[in-house]
C-alpha cells in the first residue's frame, strides 16, 4: 500500500468516524461515579439491640448484598452496609469466631508510606500489593473497633465505605455502627460470612 494510499484512508476514517458516531444509538460512556449503587442506610431496631447481650448475638455478613447483620437470638437488630474485599483481596466465606477485640488496633496491612520527615508519600496502601516507594516507610494505620476473625487480616472495623467491594479480606463497617456491634459481642461469638 503507497504512503499517499494510507493517508488517505486514514483521512477518511477520521472523516466518517465522527458522523458514524453520533448515528449510532448507543448511549454515552459514564463516568465512574455514576456506576456506584447507593447502598441502603444502616437499619438498627432499637426494642431488639437492647436486650443484647455478648452471649445472645451473632454476626453475618453477605457479601453479595454488600450488608452486615447483628442478630439477638433469632431476630436482627442492626441491618447495615459493608466494604469487604475486592477481586484481589476477596473476603473469603465460613463460618468463623472472634478471635480477638481491640478498641484501637494498627492494622499491620494498610497504612501509609512516608517519607523520612513522616510526610504521607501514598496514602492507603496494602503492604500486600503496594511495593514501598524508594525511601519510605510504612506507617500502619489505626484501626477501631477491631475484631479480629482469623491469623491472616481477615477482621471487622470501623472503616470508609465507598459503596463496592474495596477492602484487601477485610470488612469494614459504618463508623457509627462499629461500636454498637463491638459493645455488644466477645470474643467466641459465631460470625458468617456468606455469597
Amino acid at each position: 500500500m503507497s504512503g499517499v494510499f494510507r493517508c488517505a484512508l486514514v483521512a477518511a476514517v477520521l472523516v466518517v468516524a465522527p458522523a458514524a458516531a453520533e448515528e449510532a444509538s448507543e448511549p454515552a460512556l459514564r463516568g465512574p461515579g455514576e456506576l456506584i449503587v447507593a447502598q441502603d442506610p444502616p437499619k438498627v431496631v432499637p426494642r431488639v439491640l437492647d436486650r443484647a447481650t455478648p452471649d445472645n448475638t451473632r454476626i453475618v455478613v453477605s457479601l453479595g448484598r454488600q450488608r452486615v447483620y447483628l442478630y439477638v437470638d433469632e431476630e436482627v437488630a442492626i441491618d447495615a452496609p459493608v466494604s469487604t474485599g475486592k477481586r484481589r483481596g476477596q473476603t473469603p466465606t465460613g463460618d468463623f469466631t472472634v478471635m480477638q477485640k481491640e478498641t484501637e488496633q494498627s492494622s499491620n496491612l494498610h497504612g501509609d508510606f512516608v517519607d523520612r520527615d513522616g510526610n504521607a508519600v501514598r496514602h492507603g496502601a496494602s503492604t500486600r500489593i503496594d511495593a514501598a516507594p524508594s525511601g519510605t516507610t510504612f506507617r500502619p494505620m489505626p484501626v477501631r473497633y477491631f475484631l479480629r476473625l482469623d491469623d491472616a487480616g481477615l477482621a471487622l472495623h470501623a472503616g470508609r465505605l465507598p459503596g463496592y467491594p474495596s477492602t484487601d479480606r477485610a470488612v469494614r463497617l459504618p463508623v457509627d455502627i462499629a461500636p454498637l456491634i463491638f459493645q455488644r459481642v466477645k470474643q467466641d461469638t459465631p460470625v458468617k460470612i456468606e455469597e
